[in-house]
């Protein structure tokens, strides 16, 4: 039987299970942004023009 883990390794293991999805989303999330700011950017380019 193995040892238990100490409060330290269990929390640092609540951590990074934490953190993963939460830089994954954040990237994905920038990405979407990013990318809605590209495909719009000549709409916007264009109604600037028109003012």
């Amino acid at each position: 039987m193995g040892e238990e883990p100490t409060w330290a390794e269990v929390l640092l293991t609540l951590l990074l299970m934490a953190a993963v999805p939460t830089v994954v989303g954040g990237a994905v999330m920038v990405s979407l942004v990013g990318l809605t700011m590209w495909v719009t950017a000549p709409l916007r380019r264009r109604q600037a023009q028109r003012c």
